[in-house]
């Protein structure tokens, strides 16, 4: 049996960062001064790259015009805004749940880097994970695919061995654009019908559900390196 590699996005998989980042998009569209829907549209956003945000939002192509949105955005962010943010109830004793199984974890975000780092660092998450990944701030890996090849390659991880778990659809296809297969979480922000349409290997509805079903899989060593199924798709009412 080969233990797996778990590849965990983070906004909306072990954070909830709905106030710093609403509040920040409110903020760079006020100095904007462009009118913004509500709170609840806004955190609709959340997960995507920002840059595609600002374009759909500012309804433009202008790429200097969607760079001072994004100027505007990390000057409350990178003092305010992460801290805005909390770890997901139930989330750390998932994570040492894997932790306990032997499992290597990951973050691999589309947020930049310098300020996953921080975000993992202040909610005191960082010894759960190998490594932090995420996009640079001039938008090199802002696509999740690239940045997911990117990880593989530099850790030396086999797709086959590997498991992403995330809650939008950008995390499941990035995962099959990598050959990697993929649990689509529900306390997030993707909703089911996302996730399943992206092709989420399976669904899993809480923290303890996604603990209990690697810890299972693992037990009954349906965790191979050969690339063959390792997770069966879960019903529509989550049971495992």
């Amino acid at each position: 049996m080969t233990t797996p590699v778990l590849l965990f996005d983070l906004d909306g998989t072990l954070t909830d960062p709905r106030p710093g980042i609403v509040g920040c998009m409110r903020f760079a569209l006020d100095q904007l001064r462009v009118p913004y829907p509500s709170d609840d549209v806004l955190a609709s956003y959340i997960g995507p790259p920002l840059r595609g945000t600002f374009a759909t939002l500012l309804d433009t192509s202008d790429a200097e015009r969607i760079e001072e949105a994004l100027r505007w955005y990390r000057q409350r962010f990178a003092d305010t805004g992460l801290y805005e943010n909390k770890v997901y109830e139930g989330v750390p004793a998932m994570l040492d749940t894997i932790g306990h199984m032997g499992c290597a974890a990951y973050v691999v975000t589309s947020k930049p880097a310098v300020y996953a780092k921080r975000i993992v660092s202040y909610l005191r998450l960082g010894h759960h994970f190998q490594k932090v990944y995420g996009a640079e701030l001039d938008g090199r890996w802002d696509d999740k695919a690239e940045l997911l090849a990117y990880l593989l390659a530099a850790e030396g991880v086999g797709p086959s061995t590997s498991v992403m778990v995330g809650d939008r659809a950008a995390d499941i296809m990035a995962a099959k654009a990598n050959e990697v297969r993929s649990i689509g979480v529900l306390w997030g922000y993707g909703s089911e019908v996302e996730l399943t349409d992206a092709g989420a290997d399976i669904l899993c509805r809480t923290p303890s559900e996604l603990a209990t079903h690697l810890s299972a899989a693992q037990s009954n060593k349906s965790l191979d390196a050969s690339g063959g199924s390792v997770f069966r798709k879960l019903d529509s009412s989550g049971d495992a």
